[in-house]
């Protein structure tokens, strides 16, 4: 018999002439029962007349599925590949069941066993959960025309001044998070208490937190440096790889006694359903201090633009915002921040004489602990707090309240106060909104845009973001496109 600590190998066999949803729920049900699958894949001359596609491509085709360990063509009676290599459970399709199966005598002398079954037929295709990740809906993005007639912006020179991003050196410092996105297929509700039950279909991994701010400003043409805090483990060299590939120079510093931030979104049929935080929220010592320290004082040596993207997780302590702020100012680099509250934990204000600030209006509201006043009023309390020079205020689906010190942008009435509604009236995923808007607005006031083009690009780009899926950085081609309809 074999023996239990043996890992299980589960083989099927197959034309596999194209990947339909019953194939994939037949792999995935293989998946289940083993540890490692391997599938044959039958070559042109054992197919023969069943072989509609090269063999080539049809072997190409399993080896692309994510549930498949190994595949190979197969080229011989599948009796003799399995005396060959003996797995532990062979499964075949439901339709035969009642039919004769060579593989059985086989598997008897060895103790393997014979499964049928095609899946669950509630499992969907995964081409089609993965095509929620990779599929943008941008054609209910509309242009603030209003707006923009107020402020004499023209889609044109500001399809030119996104063109300009690329001269730009930014330095992003901030809390790195892995964002998880699990696809679930739901099951029913538990018969034990009024629960909803669902299954695991596949998974999918952005870089997230202030690393999609740092890949947002490469994807919008800019040069990046971004130092962060990580764990020692599989997220951190997930983080290490994308952002490589985003082209940002990232400098992630290894914390042995924390965990990467990972954050975990239960998804099912378009809806969240539940979210898990897998993080530590303790302050770095002061020797990562200095080490965070160092690394965004080399960057701000070139630097346009300081970004901190602060989500609370202990990557920025106080003492090191100060120290940072000191540098920067020193040197005479633009300096935005956000500051997100997951909890009742956090307070924008504490980035101090900031030339913007974007907070939501809980954010806002938890910073000056005012729950009663207007957003005009609570705008002016907060820029008075935080000595802040503009602050976007983000109202999700209301858009975004617009507070600009006019000094600063051509006029001398004080402080005006304006709104851009939100541009995308159908979103797919509003995560990630707050973070492309962070990005466009600084990068846009950083090439020299007044606040009001600021406001409307930033929207336009957190338009984009929640027209899809993940954290995808937004392109530069994808904001002058927009600009260009």
């Amino acid at each position: 018999m074999l023996s239990s600590s043996i890992p299980r190998t589960v083989f099927v066999s197959g034309n596999f002439n194209v990947l339909h949803p019953g194939h994939l729920r037949l792999l995935r049900f293989a998946k289940e029962y083993g540890d490692y699958l391997i599938v044959g894949v039958q070559s042109d001359r054992i197919a023969a007349n069943a072989a509609h596609v090269p063999e080539q491509y049809r072997l190409e085709m399993v080896k692309a599925n994510s549930w498949v360990d190994e595949a190979f063509l197969l080229d011989e009676p599948v009796t003799e590949v399995l005396e060959r290599l003996r797995p532990a459970i062979v499964v075949k399709g439901k339709e035969h069941e009642n039919r004769f199966n060579p593989e059985l005598a086989i598997l008897e002398t060895y103790g393997g066993r014979l499964l049928f079954g095609s899946g669950e037929a509630t499992f969907s295709s995964l081409e089609l959960i993965r095509n929620e990740f990779t599929q943008a809906n941008l054609n209910t993005i509309q242009l603030p025309e209003s707006f923009m007639d107020r402020h004499g912006l023209i889609p044109s020179a500001m399809a030119t001044r996104v063109k300009t991003f690329a001269h730009l050196q930014v330095c992003v410092v901030g809390d790195l998070i892995i964002d998880e996105y699990i696809t679930c297929q739901p099951l029913g509700m538990s018969q034990e208490d009024p629960t909803i039950v669902v299954t695991p279909v596949d998974t999918t991994r952005f870089v997230g937190g202030a690393g999609i701010v740092a890949a947002h400003a490469a994807g919008l043409g800019a040069q990046v440096n971004f130092v962060s805090v990580t764990g020692i483990d599989q997220a951190q060299n997930f983080a290490q790889e994308g952002l490589k590939n985003y082209r940002v120079n990232a400098h992630l510093i290894a914390d042995d006694s924390r965990p990467t931030t990972r954050k975990q979104r239960f998804r099912s049929k378009g809806k969240t359903l539940l979210r898990v935080s897998h993080l530590h929220q303790a302050s770095i010592n002061s020797t990562l201090q200095i080490q965070v320290l160092n690394q965004v004082a080399a960057a701000l040596a070139d630097a346009d633009l300081l970004v901190f993207s602060d989500f609370n997780y202990g990557c920025l302590p106080q003492s090191l915002v100060d120290q940072i702020l000191d540098l920067a100012k020193t040197q005479g680099v633009m300096v935005v921040a956000d500051s997100q509250s997951s909890s009742q934990v956090g307070d924008i204000s504490r980035f101090q004489g900031m030339d913007l600030i974007t907070p939501t209006e809980r954010e806002a509201r938890l910073s000056t602990r005012n729950s009663e006043d207007g957003l005009v009023v609570l705008a002016e309390q907060l820029r008075r707090q935080s000595q802040a020079n503009n602050i976007l205020l983000k109202l999700g689906e209301e858009g975004l309240l617009i507070h600009a010190d006019s000094t600063l942008n051509g006029s001398s009435d004080g402080w005006l106060t304006d709104r851009v509604p939100a541009l995308n009236s159908a979103a797919k995923d509003v995560a990630g909104a707050g973070d492309s808007l962070l990005i466009t607005s600084a990068l846009t006031l950083a090439s020299g845009g007044n606040i009001w083009e600021s406001a409307c690009l930033g929207s336009l780009a957190a338009a984009i973001q929640v027209g899809r899926v993940g954290n995808t950085p937004v392109q530069c081609e994808e904001l002058i496109a927009e600009l260009s309809a």
